[in-house]
């Protein structure tokens, strides 16, 4: 009889008792296949580049050398007018506010129709079961479009402002955090929700008394990592006119050489931000997991 594992030459072969030996022969075959993965990765790479470097307006390789001489033009400036980098920081701390604003509000925004689609769109939870895969096509779509596309195409309806920005992250936040809450979701023990139903509860109970207290912690852990990726979001779609310190870092930018000490005011009080937010949520997140 052949071996249709290791082929029809005689040999030794595999001892299926010995988990050990099956489990290093497995090993090894799956690091063979991500070897291979990363070859073809590789090759296709290597072949890309001659193309992309015809593509290329200057001229990747030209202009490799020269990568860093904006940025040390930018320190250069700001390192001569080093003592007003406080008072800059303090003038722009109203933009940063608004920038915090606009990333609470679309997390807040996002985080409530996410938490309405995620059960919607679970097996097993659904309200609606045939109605799942439109649900999850609903999610997927606010998901795909990138919130600076959305902002675009809002700023030729309502104008630049704070309004858009908190429209678009909210749009994109809602797909994302969807996505998750419906994976934490399926995780959820149905058997709550079983004796709910059994006692002849509504679906908007079930999901209140019985997946709710279940999922909560997790919720709250995305929508806080959420919260600092729409941090920086906001501040991106500062340079599409959306406000917040974004803005104020693009007309600082485009204002050239005088402007370049507000550019590093900008950058290290926006850095310092989202270090004291990171480590917060960090915490945060910490607690309500593992309640530690």
């Amino acid at each position: 009889m052949v071996d249709l594992s290791f082929g029809p030459e005689p040999g030794r072969r595999l001892n299926p008792s010995d988990r050990s030996e099956a489990y290093l022969i497995l090993l090894r075959r799956r690091r063979l296949y991500s070897t291979i993965v990363l070859a073809l990765f590789a090759a296709l790479l290597v072949a890309g580049f001659p193309l992309t470097e015809a593509r290329n307006a200057g001229g990747f390789l030209n202009g490799l050398p020269h990568l860093f001489d904006f940025p040390a033009e930018i320190l250069r400036e700001a390192w001569g007018a080093r003592a007003r980098l406080p008072g800059l920081m303090a003038e722009h701390l109203p933009a940063l506010v608004e920038t915090l604003n606009i990333a609470a509000v679309s997390t807040l925004l996002g985080a409530l129709a996410a938490g309405v689609l995620a059960p919607l769109s679970t097996r097993g939870l659904a309200r609606f079961p045939r109605l799942i895969p439109v649900f999850r096509r609903v999610m997927d779509i606010t998901r795909a479009i990138p919130d600076v596309v959305i902002a675009l195409v809002l700023i030729f309806v309502m104008g630049g402002g704070p309004i858009p920005a908190v429209i678009a992250i909210a749009f994109h936040t809602t797909g994302a955090l969807g996505k998750l809450f419906s994976e934490v979701a399926e995780n959820a023990d149905l058997k709550p929700i079983e004796g709910l139903t059994s006692v002849g509860a509504t679906w908007s109970q079930r999901m209140a008394f019985g997946l709710l207290p279940q999922v909560a912690p997790n919720w709250l852990s995305y929508a806080l990592l959420r919260f600092e990726i729409n941090v920086r979001a906001s501040a991106i779609l500062g340079f599409v006119g959306q406000g917040g310190i974004g803005y104020d870092l693009k007309i600082a930018l485009q204002w050239g050489q005088g402007k370049y000490d507000q550019v590093v005011a900008v950058f290290i009080l926006l850095f310092l931000t989202i270090v004291v937010i990171d480590r917060t949520s960090d915490a945060l997140r910490n607690r309500l997991t593992k309640g530690a």
